[in-house]
């Protein structure tokens, strides 16, 4: 059932905030996968979080005050969606084809509309349901298909850890909309950002003890780094924590969809 503020110009513009933030995350796991072959994991992360957290502190400045009974909420939210999430994202992204990514993250839907349903007490459309079951049923046929392989591979390593992390993306939505209702989206995305960053650094400082990233600066490199910065991370974040603000959880999940026929094209 849908709340009455929900019925409004505001829903439609964060369905229009959707699309786009599930576009540019649909273009990610390629580009992503291309920029790993000259950088490390962690560093990609580090960069791409801290370089967005400057871009987006000089809009959020004044939308970063916490309460202190907050404190730990938002520092799960942070570490689920950017640390866990992000991680074990792009660790799968080494093992296993970039298409995995987007298809196994097209099973959030269904769990986040059983974690909205516990949590957050939303009760979802019939529909909505029924069409999440299929999806789920087409990705569990893509996570385990490795097992009938005759050659060993390590791609169902990779789907695991893909799965992980969508775990860890539907962990940072459900948290994030119930902070929504006391803090700005702008406050909350740059929160995220730092905690990652944090949370990064000292896989970032020993991924570089021997080698220096500075040495091996490459095209793929610069635009990994910049995509995620600018666009994956400061743009998608903020659309989704706007949209997130004025739609139910478990309809965001739904927009994952695009995200495989984005990944194709750019794959």
């Amino acid at each position: 059932m849908r709340l009455p503020f929900l019925n409004s110009n505001h829903f439609r513009t964060a369905v229009i905030a959707l699309i786009i933030a599930n576009i540019i995350w649909g273009a990610a796991p390629p580009i992503f996968k291309w920029a790993l072959q000259d950088i490390g994991p962690f560093t990609l992360a580090f960069l791409r979080f801290f370089l967005a957290a400057i871009l987006i502190l000089p809009f959020a400045y004044k939308r970063l005050s916490i309460e202190k009974e907050d404190i730990a909420e938002v520092f799960l939210m942070g570490f689920l969606g950017v640390t866990l999430n992000i991680a074990f994202f792009f660790l799968g992204l080494k093992y296993a084809p970039s298409i995995n990514a987007s298809i196994i993250g097209s099973a959030g839907p269904i769990f986040l509309i059983l974690f909205a349903f516990l949590f957050l007490r939303e009760k979802p459309k019939k529909r909505v349901i029924t069409g999440s079951l299929i999806g789920l049923l087409g990705v569990l046929a893509i996570m385990f298909r490795p097992l009938l392989s005759n050659e060993p591979n390590l791609d169902l390593l990779g789907n695991a850890f893909f799965f992980i992390a969508m775990l860890g993306g539907l962990g940072h939505t459900i948290l994030g909309r119930q902070l929504l209702k006391k803090y700005e989206p702008l406050g909350l995305t740059f929160w995220s950002f730092f905690i990652g960053t944090l949370c990064f650094l000292p896989f970032f400082i020993n991924e570089n003890l021997n080698h220096a990233f500075l040495s091996n600066i490459t095209i793929p490199v610069i635009v990994g780094v910049s995509f995620g910065a600018v666009l994956c991370s400061t743009l998608a974040y903020f659309l989704f924590f706007w949209a997130l603000k004025y739609m139910p959880a478990s309809e965001t999940g739904i927009f994952v969809y695009l995200d495989p026929i984005v990944t194709v094209v750019i794959a």
